[in-house]
């Protein structure tokens, strides 16, 4: 593309295009790195520039980028039938996709309900769950036990249930409807507390809140297995049995928010079972669902929810939550090839098999002194910068200056990563190989070099 063309270009977007999270006194001043190919696990910018994409997207490429299979799904689908109404049709591949879901889902979450996204997925759990608990006479049973440092979407009710303050700052949720639990990541526990102590706390937190707010008022609490936009936070071992033994004493919906964590990046096609020993009440996937190729979302529900409606002596209701590309057939059938790639090119297993590997790259930066933390599973990773060990605005500002300073070393040297704030998390995609893991963290290391050195020459940092 010639120089004056993505100029002209990166204008529109500057003077059109508003994008997610935008800082408003940033609109139209920006000069993004535009996308314009993909192949594998690497992009390449405006300038023909090859970058590995360490994030993966947005944790959701999971096949790598340019699968012309994929592509023949897609275009073979838009030709067969681009559309059809779900209120009054269904297709095969929206089926097929449901059947093949079913089979793979832990217990008996054998019912499928089709979003356009990982938002429009948890918000349609939780209005399942006041739907549930309204057909059964429990009117007040709405309240939703999230947790701190927690990520579930952007639409008006899964972004309730996030426990980013800073994301709520100038933005409204129902906020009567949602009940946050504290910090359950193990390495901010107190010096003089075991892992085994914090644990049983974090218990405690959960069934003290269901028993404060009043189970008869508690319909539902929501986790994502590890909490990925939060910094990758790893709750200790156990966590999610024994919340899960808590909510089914009290009679509260567990729902698991795999959006992230789903189809392959543990490992897994669903993490619950296979990684957190769990036969959730619901389960809300996306992302990876599609490898991101073209949008899709869902929630799981189990049989035994849904054999309680089936009683004689309540009243008939419908559910009336759905979406005009719900179970959308390109969708379904390219979420159709996703699964069959993953599942013939034995990526599962691929990712099981070098996960310690990614793991130990990982925890190798702690060598750096600019490194508070790292941590991480499967094929999801945090790597936690500090200037300061303080919680001040001032400190806060600082880490922030340092994310956008390793974030731009990294980019000029061939790597993406997604600094939030000062952590950078990594999810690349699947296909990823142990050569690649090894380019991708020595990059990381340099840039965390090249930061901490020009944050010493300008006195910010002393080591």
């Amino acid at each position: 593309m010639r120089l004056e063309k993505i100029e002209e270009i990166q204008s529109f977007d500057n003077k059109n295009f508003v994008h997610p999270w935008e800082y408003m006194k940033d609109v139209g001043q920006k000069k993004r790195m535009f996308a314009e190919k993909a192949e594998g696990i690497y992009l390449y910018d405006e300038n023909g520039e090859k970058l590995i994409d360490g994030p993966g997207g947005m944790w959701c490429v999971q096949i790598g980028y340019g699968r012309p299979e994929m592509a023949k799904a897609i275009s073979d689908q838009i030709l067969k039938v681009p559309y059809y109404s779900p209120w009054n049709m269904s297709s095969s591949p929206s089926a097929m996709l449901a059947h093949k879901i079913a089979e793979l889902t832990p217990g008996d979450l054998n019912h499928v309900f089709f979003t356009t996204c990982g938002s429009t997925a948890v918000d349609s759990a939780i209005r399942f769950v006041h739907f549930y608990n309204n057909v059964l006479g429990r009117n007040t049973k709405k309240k939703i036990i999230s947790r701190e440092k927690s990520y579930h979407g952007s639409t008006y009710l899964s972004a309730t249930m996030c426990g980013k303050d800073r994301d709520k700052d100038w933005m409204d949720t129902a906020k009567d409807l949602v009940h946050f639990l504290p910090d359950v990541n193990p390495s901010r526990r107190p010096e003089k507390i075991s892992v085994d102590e914090f644990l049983d706390e974090k218990i405690s937190d959960l069934e003290n809140a269901i028993l404060t707010l009043g189970a008869e008022n508690v319909g539902g609490f929501i986790a994502e297995p590890v909490l990925a936009s939060g910094g990758v936070i790893v709750p200790p071992k156990g966590y999610h049995k024994r919340c899960l033994d808590v909510c089914h004493q009290y009679d509260v919906l567990y729902i698991s928010d795999e959006v992230v964590t789903s189809f392959g990046r543990l490992g897994h096609i669903f993490a619950s079972e296979a990684v957190f020993d769990i036969v959730p009440d619901i389960i809300t996937t996306a992302k990876g669902l599609t490898s991101a190729y073209i949008p899709m979302g869902a929630f799981l529900v189990s049989d035994r929810l849904l054999n309680e409606f089936n009683n004689p002596d309540l009243e008939s209701a419908i559910f009336s939550n759905g979406f005009t590309y719900s179970g959308h057939p390109v969708s379904s059938a390219a979420a159709l090839k996703n699964i069959e790639i993953i599942e013939n090119e034995g990526l599962l297993e691929h990712v099981r098999e070098i996960s310690p590997y990614f793991q130990q790259r990982i925890k190798e930066l702690r060598k750096l002194p600019l490194v508070g933390n790292t941590r991480g599973v499967g094929l999801v990773g945090c790597v936690e910068c500090q200037i300061v060990d303080s919680e001040s605005h001032d400190a806060l500002e600082m880490d922030i200056a340092m994310g956008v300073r390793i974030d731009k070393h990294c980019q000029a040297l061939g790597l993406i990563v997604r600094p939030l704030w000062n952590m950078c998390v990594f999810s690349p995609p699947l296909v990823i190989t142990m050569e690649q893991i090894d380019e991708m963290f020595n990059i990381l290391e340099k840039g965390i070099i090249l930061t901490t050195d020009e944050l010493s020459k300008e006195g910010l940092w002393k080591g």
